[in-house]
């Protein structure tokens, strides 16, 4: 039997925009197996910094964790995509320096999460729906931070779950940064379908980075 935590931000605590229907626990629960379980320790608009204090709330009997956070981190260098630039170049290393600094945040944050010694897998940053008016900046400017992500799951040998993938449709969204009812019970089959090795006979992809 199995415990899973799930660590980060509103991708899992997205209660609160999908009044009236299940939040990604709930659905979460609703698919294990029976015997298992899952506890969310996410907060709605917690940063990487703020992961180290959910742990603290991890129960003494979990056994996987799953981490989504880093949205609200590149929310809050959004502000680099209306400031002024006279070159291409220069946009490009201002970019590079907001991505440096989610780096640092992000790597520190996965050293905490990993010393607890649990299988953990870690989740991209999605994107905004395609209907947005500003999809194509936001997924590319994205593309930089979700870059430190999947950079951290290969070198650490950690499972990674593309959100960008599996949150594929704008109905999946219930606002353009939360997840819906719908886009949260795709997740949940996603994290379940990894963590008790359901469904083998799904394609999956190997990263070989040694």
């Amino acid at each position: 039997m199995g415990h899973i935590v799930l660590l980060g931000d509103s991708i899992f605590d997205n209660g609160v925009y999908v009044p009236g229907e299940p939040d990604v626990v709930k659905q979460l629960r609703g698919v294990l197996p029976d015997g298992w379980s899952a506890t969310l320790c996410a907060v709605d608009g917690a940063v990487t910094r703020g992961v180290p204090a959910q742990l603290a709330r991890v129960p003494h009997d979990a056994t996987h964790l799953v981490l989504s956070i880093g949205g609200n981190d590149a929310l809050g260098e959004s502000y680099l995509l209306s400031a002024p630039a006279r070159m291409v170049g220069e946009a490009v290393l201002m970019l590079a320096e907001a991505q440096e600094r989610f780096a640092r945040s992000y790597e520190d944050m996965l050293r905490s999460v990993l010393g607890l010694g649990l299988p953990t897998a870690i989740c991209t940053i999605y994107d905004t729906p395609t209907s947005a008016s500003n999809h194509r900046v936001i997924r590319s400017a994205l593309a930089l931070f979700n870059d430190i992500i999947t950079r951290a799951a290969f070198s650490q040998g950690l499972p990674l779950v593309d959100l960008r993938l599996i949150c594929s449709e704008d109905d999946d969204y219930a606002n353009p940064i939360e997840p819906s009812a719908k886009g949260g019970a795709k997740m949940a089959t996603a994290i379940a379908s990894l963590v008790t090795g359901g469904d083998q006979a799904q394609p999956r992809s190997v990263v070989v980075a040694r």
